[in-house]
């Protein structure tokens, strides 16, 4: 591989596979994957290094409604065998994707899916307190059910709905990528590579070594910055439908960062800034990264790509910096 080839892990958004308003049929994602690979090709022909992990909350959960409602017939699957097929459904689609454009362009590249473990500690404080909703909605006595047959946790989510009823989930912190040694052999070799999608496949270590899968999902935001950290990525891309980080979003004086430093933005996270389950999970990613040492977080649209990889849109995020931030002006 050329060493100037700057390496670069793009987080892909769920609004680039499915959605919220659609089905979320084969064709509907296909088309949506096929549409968001078209920016990404401006940097593989940039000669960029680029390492791909995507979200899959709605395929997760189309998967456990079907294991669900077919209970009856066939036995249903651990959430860990559930992440490791929509890795291989949602990492299929982008892989064809992205290697019918490398063909149409006449590139010599190839995209590759590597299924991925990520290693999280048994004793995680989040398995004492399981908090990700996964899964079909219940009635308060299917939920009853399924807790005592099941052994499922389950939550109260809306009270005054007949089925508000859903299966909750560790959260865990992802320590390792454990395909990591694999998926930078595949980059030096000149492959886009997918990996970690979902946030990867949640598994412990026991004392002999051995690897097993443990009932709990990854934040796919956390699991990227990890994947930025663990391959030794210069820049960590993390794609949403929004252009920037917005301060005092969704009020009369919202404001969008365009550059910011860890000090200042870690200040506005705790100032309370950054909504929970939306921008909040993808902030503290890009602290982590360039805390591990990253050279440059990005936060954009994906429209944006290509501009915001070369630093001229999105919000630009680094470790040090004199100004601390920079925002946009309106009026």
């Amino acid at each position: 591989m050329n060493s100037k080839r700057k390496k670069v892990v793009i987080a892909l958004g769920g609004n680039a596979i499915n959605l919220p308003h659609q089905r979320g049929t084969f064709k509907e994602q296909y088309d949506h994957i096929r549409v968001a690979c078209i920016p990404i090709m401006k940097l593989v022909r940039s000669n960029a290094s680029v390492v791909l992990t995507h979200g899959s909350g709605p395929q997760v959960g189309n998967l456990l409604i079907q294991e669900d409602q077919a209970a009856s017939l066939v036995p249903p699957q651990p959430m860990d065998i559930c992440a490791a097929m929509v890795q291989g459904q949602v990492g299929y689609m982008i892989q064809q994707a992205i290697n019918n454009t490398l063909i149409d362009e006449g590139l010599s590249a190839e995209a590759i899916t590597v299924i991925s473990r990520v290693l999280v500690r048994q004793d995680d404080p989040a398995f004492a307190s399981p908090s990700k909703p996964v899964g079909p909605f219940y009635t308060r006595e299917q939920a009853e059910e399924h807790a005592k047959e099941m052994g499922y946790a389950i939550k109260q989510l809306y009270p005054n709905d007949e089925k508000s009823f859903r299966r909750v989930v560790p959260c865990p912190y992802p320590l390792a990528i454990l395909e990591k040694n694999i998926i930078k052999s595949l980059v030096a070799q000149g492959a886009v590579v997918i990996a970690c999608g979902g946030g990867g496949i949640p598994v412990y270590r026991r004392d002999n070594g051995h690897y097993h899968g443990i009932q709990a999902v990854i934040d796919k935001d956390l699991c990227a910055a990890k994947l930025a950290e663990e391959v030794g990525a210069s820049v960590l891309m993390i794609l949403t439908d929004t252009s920037y980080v917005w301060l005092n979003f969704g009020k009369p004086d919202a404001t969008p960062l365009v550059s910011v430093n860890v000090e200042a933005l870690r200040g506005y996270l705790d100032e309370g800034h950054f909504l929970a389950g939306t921008m909040r999970p993808k902030v503290e990613a890009c602290i982590r990264f360039l805390e591990a040492g990253g050279e440059r977080a990005v936060i954009a649209s994906l429209a944006e790509i290509a501009p915001a990889f070369e630093g001229t849109a999105g919000t630009q995020i680094v470790r040090e910096g004199s100004s601390g931030r920079k925002v946009l002006k309106y009026g």
